[in-house]
């Protein structure tokens, strides 16, 4: 099941009322006050374009709301609202009294789920709200990516890339929140420190980077930031000085030698050069 039992019957009723709801109301859609109505405390949007809700206001006092919201109905009658955040600010943007709306009986835990999901599959979320949802999604209902995948409908690489943003300093977030950096350009900043993601987000900004220009930028950063290790220098802690003893004589009877490092380096010219090396090493 993509959705989960219960909440995907429950999006398929939202979808019939959305096709049916020009002219006769469909049964199971009501009208309720707008003051009645409660925001999700849930609600996991934190930011709304205030043009785009503009344009949704004026759609509705014109052709009417299309998609009715979905509530739960508390006990001192009045109601808390499941989905359909954004359809509400407008109706009370527009000064209208009354919404359409379905009116459901879910747990809290559902009530958090569905207010999820049908931000993710619903609204345009920025990338850094969008992650949140998944991140809260994941941690309270306990499922795994896969899982997700099959919820919201997205791929599990496109979830597990877009909660890798979560890793980000909140300096950058804040930056992908309002769309002054692409996923692209935050992406290859991970893994960097918030002081050295500070710096690469300022540059982007203020130079208007490219991805690619921004890959050559963290690349320099890091070789600057980084060096790499010389190699280490093998230091000759051994007494040569009975060695140095030896060349010299050998050099006192014309054949050249020295130590170098860690080998003796002996030159011969003739037969008679190697004729006298031999006696040194008793080899005659």
């Amino acid at each position: 099941m993509a959705l989960g039992r219960g909440l995907g019957e429950l999006l398929g009723e939202v979808e019939t009322a959305y096709g049916n709801s020009s002219g006769n109301l469909n049964t199971g859609i009501i009208k309720i006050d707008v003051s009645l109505i409660k925001p999700n405390p849930h609600q996991p949007r934190k930011i709304f374009d205030e043009e785009k809700l503009q344009e949704l206001s004026d759609s509705i006092k014109e052709h009417g709301l299309l998609q009715p919201v979905v509530v739960v109905e508390d006990g001192d009658g009045s109601y808390t609202l499941i989905a359909g955040e954004r359809r509400l600010r407008a109706h009370k943007l527009a000064q209208l009294e009354e919404i359409k709306a379905i009116v459901v009986n879910e747990d809290e835990l559902k009530l958090r789920e569905l207010a999820l999901i049908e931000n993710i599959q619903r609204d345009d979320l920025n990338i850094i709200e969008l992650a949140f949802c998944y991140a809260q999604l994941l941690n309270e209902h306990n499922i795994t990516h896969e899982e997700l995948s099959k919820k919201v409908f997205k791929s599990r690489t496109s979830i597990t890339n877009t909660l890798r943003l979560l890793q980000l300093s909140s300096y950058v977030q804040q930056f992908l929140a309002t769309d002054k950096l692409t996923a692209g350009h935050a992406k290859i900043m991970l893994g960097l420190s918030n002081d050295e993601q500070k710096v690469v987000c300022d540059t982007i900004i203020g130079q208007k980077l490219s991805v690619r220009e921004t890959e050559k930028l963290i690349k320099d950063l890091k070789e600057k930031n980084d060096p790499k290790p010389k190699k280490d220098i093998k230091i000759n802690v051994y007494n040569t000085e009975l060695l140095k003893s030896f060349t010299n004589i050998l050099k006192n009877d014309k054949i050249k030698a020295k130590v170098d490092k860690n080998y003796i380096k002996i030159e011969f010219n003739s037969q008679e050069d190697i004729d006298r090396l031999a006696r040194y090493f008793n080899l005659q």
